[in-house]
């Protein structure tokens, strides 16, 4: 498969301090791929620097084709890419509708009742509180609704930074069904996930992270043979 992504010798920096050295990962079209690692391991820190903040010190990273590693953050988005930070980072105080607005800022204007409604078919539940106020929403609303403003961006890459945190099971379960969903219609993922339970299933490939280096890459077909050894090394 030809790789829409591929980042080569990547290490990244926080001042002085190196947080990756030199990372090596390649994500075809329409795959999932997982980042799996402890606190620290560099998870976060790689989906950053795709996205170009900050910026790789050194290395390269090829997107559809094209270098973006020194492109600024707002071109990158534009060229496909969109995350949806730990954290969830909605806007409180705008409505879900609004959010959903400045989540399709990217976005053909022609299309946005179009995307809207699309969006409201994964996530039916935003569609019943679209004119509630994002910071009043429960937990697993409100990530509900940070995936779907990353929906809203056009973007064929989805980059999801620990979706499940602090959430129900059943809300858990109906991400894992809307990650599904979205693989059926085309779109790359790389997701990163302490809940490595609701991640292995979804995943092609498992890129283990630590210490800010790849100490192995495991494809779906090889999971159930390591499982003791990714017990043993992050215990997940």
């Amino acid at each position: 498969m030809t790789a829409l992504l591929t980042v080569r010798g990547v290490e990244t920096y926080y001042g002085s301090i190196q947080a990756l050295k030199g990372i090596d990962i390649d994500v075809a079209a329409g795959e999932i791929v997982t980042l799996i690692g402890a606190n620290g391991a560099g998870k976060s820190t790689l989906m950053m620097t795709i996205c170009g903040s900050p910026q790789a010190r050194r290395g390269t990273v090829v997107y559809d084709g094209t270098d973006i590693t020194r492109m600024p953050t707002h071109r990158i988005m534009r060229r496909g890419i969109a995350q949806s930070p730990e954290g969830r980072r909605i806007f409180p105080r705008m409505s879900v509708f609004e959010n959903l607005q400045m989540g399709a800022s990217l976005t053909d204007p022609a299309f946005f009742t179009d995307d809207l409604d699309k969006v409201f078919a994964l996530f039916p539940r935003l569609k019943e509180r679209q004119e509630q106020r994002g910071g009043t929403l429960s937990g697993g609303e409100q990530q509900m609704l940070a995936m779907a403003r990353v929906l809203r961006t056009g973007a064929k890459l989805l980059l999801l930074d620990e979706i499940t945190e602090g959430l129900a099971p059943v809300i858990v379960k109906k991400l894992g069904e809307v990650i599904v969903e979205l693989k059926k219609r085309g779109f790359t993922i790389i997701l990163v996930e302490q809940n490595f339970r609701f991640a292995a299933p979804l995943a092609d490939r498992h890129y283990v992270l630590e210490h800010g280096e790849i100490i192995a890459t495991i494809s779906q077909q090889e999971l159930p043979g390591r499982m003791d050894w990714l017990h043993q090394t992050l215990g997940v």
